[in-house]
């Protein structure tokens, strides 16, 4: 199977289904004339054209005004944040029109948007360039949320996401635009909401998605080397989360460890601790433990984002401690 990068993975599914669906469209700072702010769009403004990709201005509020109400009139817009903390500029048009429309509407209304962009921390970037928002807009009902963590996920997520009649947001990271995966040159699409195992195991389950799938199967390699044997379990999508997955995995393993970037109050992690607590509380042998960033706003310094960061040390660290906690 060929290999191909995170980026062109993203391409090839916005581009195939453009070439079956006039009424997608991309919109977003630099992505026509720049090539995308990281190559995403490569060449679609040459294949589309100006009407189809459309650079906007430093406008995220609008742009993503003009994205909705595309949307609710027949058009199936792509709106590009160049991060998704620049989304906060347009949190309103995100939150209390496209999630709320369908509702406010009486189903007279749906809203086909894909917002999606860049998340989380991406280096030295510092602060106000480094937050995980995935429980943000999980939080809220009417959204869809994916985090792909492979090419091989993002394109067939994106595929399912444009394809949806729902507004999803479609969150991805810098520092995974270079990695490469096989991703196969025949049609395919992912469901939204069906989590995938990584890596069967025996001991303990770590779950995980994103950018941070990385970190947790770097720590089952680890510990398999010292003899533990752990389930990895992606979730692909953090809205819908696919509870049954994580369950039957608990119910095999009887541990868990949630790993994840966002800052630990109201987390992804802790959404799934309490599901699991309140379903399967039974097949527990150990506590549920989670690995987060610390909670206080990324540092600049790189020994700090170290530190700050979940990293393969503290997932390992973690794990040892439910698999050898006293009862």
């Amino acid at each position: 199977m060929r290999v191909i990068e995170f980026r062109e993975a993203l391409r090839e599914a916005m581009s195939e289904e453009m070439r079956k669906d006039e009424t997608i469209f991309l919109m977003g700072e630099e992505v026509a004339e720049y090539n995308g702010a990281y190559k995403v769009s490569k060449g679609m403004l040459a294949e589309f054209g100006a009407k189809r990709v459309i650079d906007t201005p430093i406008a995220e509020l609008g742009f993503a005004g003009i994205g909705v109400g595309a949307a609710a009139n027949g058009l199936r817009p792509i709106i590009e944040f160049m991060t998704f903390n620049f989304s906060l500029v347009a949190i309103d048009q995100v939150i209390n029109s496209a999630a709320k429309m369908y509702s406010m509407s009486g189903g007279q209304y749906n809203v086909p948007i894909v917002f999606r962009g860049p998340t989380a921390s991406a280096g030295m970037l510092s602060s106000q360039h480094s937050q995980a928002f995935e429980s943000w807009y999980a939080n809220c009902p009417g959204l869809k949320v994916v985090v792909p963590s492979n090419p091989y996920d993002a394109k067939g997520l994106l595929k399912s996401a444009i394809r949806d009649n729902d507004p999803v947001i479609f969150m991805e990271s810098e520092q995974m635009y270079g990695d490469k995966g096989e991703v196969p040159e025949e049609e395919y699409t992912i469901p939204l909401g069906l989590a995938d195992v990584k890596r069967s195991g025996t001991d303990v389950t770590i779950v995980s998605f994103g950018k941070i799938m990385k970190v947790a199967l770097a720590a089952a390699s680890e510990l398999q080397a010292e003899g533990i044997n752990a389930e990895v379990i992606d979730l692909r999508t953090v809205r819908p989360i696919d509870y049954n997955t994580v369950i039957e995995s608990v119910k095999k393993t009887n541990r868990l460890v949630i790993v994840e970037e966002a800052w630990p109050l109201a987390s992804i992690s802790s959404e799934i601790t309490f599901k699991i607590q309140k379903e399967a509380f039974d097949y527990l042998d150990a506590p549920i433990l989670r690995v987060t960033s610390a909670d206080t706003p990324l540092p600049y310094a790189p020994t700090l984002i170290e530190a700050s960061l979940p990293n393969v040390k503290r997932v390992v660290k973690a794990v040892k401690e439910v698999m050898y906690v006293k009862n």
